[in-house]
């Protein structure tokens, strides 16, 4: 975890290093900053700005398009401010033609995650996992990729396309799909709610090489693979979108019940963290340390000065 009040600029390039490294990136979904510290207290080597968390914990309402581009990319900058791993978001459509997806990279670029994915849905989008979905023509999410390529200011900074098409078009178009968007510059791509493994397999063949992503959607349309099946069928990054968000969830409602229940939480304090234990976590020794560095220190007086009083 950050020992500093601020975050470690560099996120886009340590995200390129790891993909280049060969290495599996499992990036569990981090809905806030606090989930964000608990991923990177755990030891992951990056972190997933989940859009359906995010929608959850801002709104309380569901992954369907709802929230602004600023509102996303306001909570990508709060995750990335307080995590020194590479953080990865959720961008949605792109929130609209190629003129506004120049913005929404230029807006995630300054929030200081160190990639994005866009996906070919019709806006208002939904969660990649819900029935209904519906998808804009290859073409024109091409020409979305292609401003998102040429629109960054850090070429390290990675474009993800994501294609919903599988739900709406079945497999081999949604194959067909992602190899135009990588032709249009995307540096990694995002087959959307697979059914099986052997689609899963499909798409790694089709691609070898390029790096692709597999979101282990819990409790999603696609089954739950291994991760050394994932390693061993070339995927690079394995999001976990909500499972911080359905443990909190659980949690939460745990201790409200027992308040309810019982009318205090007396019995369940020795499940939680304590007051001191959950005040380290979050920084407070660090804010300590900036006090006392920064503290004003009165002035010594001078030997033989008089102080002068004013009447």
């Amino acid at each position: 975890m950050t020992s500093r009040l601020t975050r470690r600029p560099g996120g886009p390039a340590r995200l390129r290093a790891l993909l280049e490294s060969g290495q599996l990136i499992v990036a569990p979904g981090a809905f806030d900053p606090l989930s964000a510290r608990l991923v990177e207290e755990a030891g992951f080597p990056a972190v997933y700005m989940t859009g359906f968390g995010t929608s959850a914990a801002l709104i309380g309402r569901p992954d369907v398009g709802l929230l602004t581009m600023t509102e996303m990319a306001g909570n990508a900058g709060r995750i990335a401010a307080c995590v020194d791993i590479p953080v990865i978001a959720d961008a949605d459509t792109g929130y609209g033609n190629p003129l506004n997806v120049i913005r929404t990279v230029g807006a995630y670029e300054a929030a200081g995650v160190a990639g994005i994915h866009i996906e070919d849905q019709v806006a208002p989008k939904k969660c990649g996992h819900m029935d209904g979905k519906l998808v804009i023509p290859a073409e024109e999410m091409a020409e979305k990729v292609r401003a998102a390529a040429e629109a960054r200011t850090q070429p390290e900074f990675v474009i993800i396309a994501r294609t919903d098409a599988r739900a709406v078009e079945g497999l081999e178009r949604s194959l067909e799909r992602a190899r135009v968007y990588r032709e249009a510059g995307a540096d990694a791509l995002f087959i959307e709610a697979l059914t099986s493994e052997a689609e899963a397999e499909e798409a790694a063949r089709t691609f070898p090489g390029v790096p692709l992503l597999f979101n282990w959607a819990e409790g999603g349309k696609t089954p739950p693979i291994s991760l050394d099946r994932l390693a061993e069928l070339g995927y690079r990054i394995v999001i976990f979108p909500i499972s911080t968000l359905l443990a909190a969830t659980g949690a939460m409602r745990r201790i409200l019940h027992e308040i309810a229940r019982a009318g205090t939480p007396a019995q369940a304090m020795s499940e939680l963290p304590t007051f001191a234990e959950f005040l380290d976590f979050i920084g407070l020794p660090q804010v300590r340390e900036a006090e006392q560095r920064y503290a004003v220190k009165p002035r010594p007086e001078l030997p033989g000065r008089r102080r002068v009083i004013a009447r």
